[in-house]
């Protein structure tokens, strides 16, 4: 077994980015909410599912927040019983082939008609990937050394952008230029797209398996250890409240959340509805955004180095805030909407990877050194991101229901940029070991 700070752990670890983050910018945020939006379209705005009448885009935040939801009421459980009977590599490959066959599934999804596979695959997709990460985090203090951790976690974010800028490469030229393949039905292009995603995500993911460890603390299972998972979640509830400064650091990590991570998985749907671009201009902005993040992620890495997490953490909700009101300021009618709108997305890019992995490093750092329930204290920070995500998309989706208008539920999200950063500023650098 590869020891703790071993190159080659590190990067079989971060390979796993590599490995799903083709899910979360090709289905999550490219191609697959435009093709949603394009088939399920219609002059009323409305389709059916299970009986009842929804917006379109309304039903598919609903989706989401049903799936982050679920999410969130397993990983507390399955994180606890992980570090009891230290087996995260088997919940870890469950959810990733769960995510990779769902996506696949999608396949099916041709139109209206079959709205409800486009539905209940696309929530078995997002618990895939978002339950694989619980165990995918919970993994970093076992791979890394506390001074290693902000650049590991960043390595993982760069080879998951690097990753999926590639795939996402092949996909564009197919939806754009389907007649280089033989390709002549509109839907098939984008539907070969979600195939590619879950070939290449269980596929890439054996890397990362072959090399983590598993039980690293030598745990036995011993009887009844599914009601020791609920005895851990409570243990490490209780020994939260000894630890001020990482309730105020989750408090904080909540509220940009809601406003991150909707602004995600939404902006190709605010894009091609509020300000009209192309399918084409919409993949090539989202591509261009993943290229910028790649720097982005490293760049604030190095900058955290510097000025410590909490202020570069500080920086970039503020860039957050300011771009997603900036949105609300877009007029399609404008000459000059496309530019501003890439002007926008690249501000978001440079701080999209930045702000994601400075919150998993600087979370990591928070935590108690001594503990060996990394996997039930991560739970509580993929916990609290998914109740984050279920929080700001039903917000979208029911504000869009009632005023018809994107524009108000983003104005909304970014309250929520200038609320988090206030409370990140109570965090002080000394709050930090070492």
């Amino acid at each position: 077994m590869l020891k703790k700070g071993d190159k080659k752990l590190i990067n079989s670890w971060a390979f796993y980015d590599w490995a799903n983050s083709v899910y979360s910018l090709v289905i999550s945020t490219a191609v697959f909410p435009i093709y949603y939006e394009s088939v399920t379209r219609s002059d009323s705005g409305l389709v059916t599912f299970m009986g009842f009448q929804f917006n379109n885009t309304s039903l598919y935040t609903y989706a989401l927040s049903l799936s982050f939801l679920i999410v969130a009421f397993i990983s507390p459980l399955l994180s606890g019983i992980a570090d009891y009977i230290g087996n995260k590599k088997v919940y870890m490959q469950f959810f990733c082939y769960l995510g990779s066959l769902s996506v696949m599934a999608l396949f099916f999804f041709t139109g209206i008609e079959t709205l409800w596979v486009g539905i209940i695959f696309s929530v078995l997709a997002s618990i895939g990937f978002w339950g694989s990460l619980v165990f995918y985090n919970a993994y970093l203090p076992e791979v890394a050394y506390y001074d290693q951790r902000d650049d590991v976690s960043a390595k993982g974010f760069i080879y998951g952008y690097m990753g999926s800028v590639l795939l996402l490469m092949f996909n564009l030229s197919m939806v754009l230029k389907p007649e280089w393949y033989g390709i002549s039905d509109s839907t098939l292009a984008p539907r070969i797209s979600f195939l590619t995603v879950g070939i290449w995500w269980a596929g890439f993911a054996q890397y990362t398996f072959k090399y983590l460890p598993v039980n690293v603390h030598n745990r036995t299972p011993q009887k009844g250890y599914l009601f020791n998972g609920y005895l851990e979640l409570k243990k490490v509830l209780k020994e939260l409240h000894k630890f001020p400064v990482l309730v105020t650091f989750l408090t904080s990590f909540f509220l940009y959340s809601v406003g991150v991570q909707t602004i995600i998985l939404m902006a190709t749907i605010f894009g091609k509805t509020e300000i009209g671009l192309s399918t084409g201009e919409l993949i090539t902005t989202i591509l261009l955004i993943q290229l910028v993040a790649i720097a982005g992620a490293f760049i604030f890495s190095r900058i955290s180095d510097r000025i410590g997490n909490i202020t570069t953490l500080k920086i970039t909700i503020l860039i957050w805030g300011l771009a997603s009101y900036g949105a609300t300021l877009l007029d399609k009618n404008d000459p000059d909407v496309h530019l501003k709108f890439y002007i926008l997305g690249g501000l978001i890019g440079m701080v999209m990877g930045a702000i994601q992995t400075l919150s998993r490093s600087t979370y990591s750092k928070l935590l108690p050194e001594d503990t060996t329930d990394n996997a039930t204290y991560f739970s509580f920070f993929d916990v609290t991101e998914k109740l984050a995500i279920v929080w700001g998309t039903f917000i979208f989706g029911i504000v869009l229901a009632v005023t018809d208008s994107m524009k108000t539920s983003i104005l909304l999200l970014s309250l929520f940029f200038f609320t988090s950063f206030i409370v990140i500023s109570f965090i002080k650098k000394s709050h930090f070991k070492g």
